[in-house]
């Protein structure tokens, strides 16, 4: 079996058909900054419906986020004892996790849902979810807030891509 066809393969895969299309789209919504912003447009450049793009990045974007809160103290603890080299990076995300956290704190779930919800650079599910687990947020009250703030992101990203779409 040769080795270098099999990435090849799995490319043609997922650009050359709706199924592959669709779960690309979904891999690309689930990588932190680019989420469902860039999975809808994305997924429509590679041939998706807008509809099927906003399920798929809907998918994509919730995924790592039950994970997040979770698990996210836990792995920063890890990384820190186990490769102290990463020590600055982890400072980094623990800093605007709590940066953002202030301006969620006030209006608690609503501003949890509003932060995911606008469709800005430094907003969104992971720095949402990241914000909650530093807040101490339960998670049965902060993934329903981040969910609705992805579906209000989506909508709104969705309309923009239409409309650049139908420009092209």
């Amino acid at each position: 079996m040769d080795m270098q066809a099999v990435p090849n393969d799995l490319m043609q895969w997922l650009t050359e058909g709706p199924v592959g299309e669709f779960c690309f789209t979904i891999l690309a919504s689930m990588v932190p900054v680019v989420e469902l912003r860039g999975g809808i447009p994305f997924g429509v450049a590679l041939g998706l419906p807008v509809w099927a793009a906003y399920l798929a990045a809907i998918i994509g974007n919730i995924l790592p986020v039950p994970f997040i809160l979770v698990y996210i103290r836990q792995i920063f603890r890890w990384l820190r004892k186990h490769m102290p080299a990463l020590n600055r990076i982890v400072d980094k995300l623990e800093k605007k996790a709590h940066l953002k956290g202030r301006k969620v704190t006030k209006y608690k779930y609503l501003g949890l849902l509003l932060f995911v919800a606008i469709p800005l650079p430094g907003t969104g599910a992971w720095t949402g979810a990241l914000a909650a687990a530093f807040l101490d947020m339960p998670v049965r009250k902060a993934l329903p807030s981040i969910f609705a703030g992805i579906l209000v992101a989506g909508i709104a990203i969705s309309i923009l891509t239409s409309g650049v779409a139908s420009l092209i």
